[in-house]
């Protein structure tokens, strides 16, 4: 039923070889009882980190005083984590402290949600204590135990049950939709960080609308009040746009003030790379750009190609009729491979000066008028056109002296 790669299969049997029991677990078992490709392959284990750094001859301790040591496998580091129960959680997000533990099911039962606290090996097969197969099959996302319990632990498993069912489009199971309105507030506790992460991944899904479900859930004021403050109108992302960070963020903040979509990313500790993509795309989607070539190329102009056609899909998928006709004529101009940055200009700021253009500041107004120019005449991007028009005006103006 389920493929481990040979290199868990080897850690797995390299264990139970020596007595100790092994299993893969969690989010791996998930994905593969689901035809998906799981991201990565943790093992959990009755043998103690130290028993695990005794076996394999090279590992990592990843996290050891939590039972964690990274064994590395043909340059691939695969996580065993001994058994465990965790101890208080006192910040909201992190125990106390652990007290290992001989139980598989113990440490299943710790686990944050049924689909994710399933065991499996070659030998067992699949260890299901708490109904994660059933729950597979209908869809839904529950808790393992009592919800209450497992969001007071660590108020991020809030947002990874929201995300979790848009990456997997399951339903929130009723008791566990009604203890994270309950538990919402104790996200204050959560750093941005962590939040923003689980934010992206849930945009990234196959179903990017359950955002709604983090307002709808009263989570929203606890995230910052910028994002509490977003216009939820009209809040359709659709899952048709590319799987690219900075274009699903602008498809959500596409009714938002562009000093506010600032605030709200900065807030959220996103990357520079990203916030300068959302803030672009957020002061264009509305700009009207008309259905001819010399606008088209102006507008392209202002951006990097990748930025102009996410541009284009959102302005298409938010209801521009005119989307599919700037994607078809910005196609033809690059086919045509039309002038439409300062770098295929061809004349230089070097052919400037040696055609006479005063060094500073008058060579970059020189190149910006020959640019603008190139533009409207793509086909007057040669050298040869390009450079006497500037010693006209040169010829002009010693003519006006005279």
């Amino acid at each position: 039923m389920i493929k481990t790669p040979r290199e868990v299969n080897e850690i797995i049997t390299a264990l139970t070889r020596l007595g100790y029991e092994a299993f893969a677990v969690g989010g791996c078992v998930r994905d593969s009882l689901l035809g998906r490709e799981p991201e990565d392959w943790d093992i959990t284990t009755s043998a103690r980190p130290e028993q695990v750094k005794g076996i394999f001859k090279r590992t990592i301790d990843t996290g050891i005083l939590h039972g964690t040591v990274t064994v590395m496998k043909n340059h691939v580091g695969y996580e065993v984590t001994t058994y465990r129960i965790d101890g208080e959680y006192e910040d909201g997000r992190h125990p106390k402290s652990v007290e290992f533990t001989s139980s598989l099911r113990e440490d299943l039962r710790r686990r944050d949600f049924t689909i994710n606290a399933m065991a499996y090996s070659q030998d067992t097969g699949i260890v299901d204590e708490f109904g994660g197969m059933e729950d597979l099959r209908a869809g839904v996302i529950r808790c393992v135990g009592n919800p209450m319990d497992r969001f007071q632990e660590d108020a991020l498993r809030i947002l990874r049950a929201i995300r979790f069912s848009a990456q997997l489009g399951f339903s929130i199971e009723e008791k566990t939709r009604e203890a994270i309105r309950v538990i919402a507030p104790r996200l204050v506790k959560v750093s941005k960080e962590r939040i923003q992460m689980e934010l992206t991944k849930l945009l990234l899904s196959g179903h990017p609308e359950k955002i709604q479900e983090v307002y709808a859930l009263g989570i929203s004021p606890y995230i910052s009040p910028w994002f509490h403050q977003i216009n939820r109108e009209h809040l359709e992302i659709s899952p048709r746009l590319p799987e690219k960070k900075y274009i699903r963020w602008a498809a959500l903040l596409k009714d938002t003030q562009a000093e506010d979509v600032v605030c709200i990313l900065k807030d959220l500790k996103m990357d520079n790379d990203t916030i300068f993509g959302v803030r672009l795309l957020n002061q264009w989607i509305y700009r009207d750009i008309p259905v001819h070539k010399p606008a088209i190329r102006r507008a392209m102009s202002q951006m990097e190609p990748e930025y102009f056609d996410g541009l284009l899909m959102i302005k298409g998928l938010s209801g521009c009729q005119t989307a599919d006709q700037i994607a078809a004529l910005a196609e033809e101009i690059r086919c045509d491979g039309d002038c439409i940055s300062l770098k295929t200009l061809a004349v230089s700021g070097k052919d400037l000066l040696e055609a006479g253009v005063t060094p500073g500041k008058q060579v970059g107004e020189e190149l910006a008028r020959l640019f603008d120019y190139v533009l409207e005449h793509p086909e007057e991007n040669r050298r040869e056109v390009l450079l006497p028009r500037i010693l006209g005006d040169f010829l002009t103006e010693a003519e006006g002296m005279v």
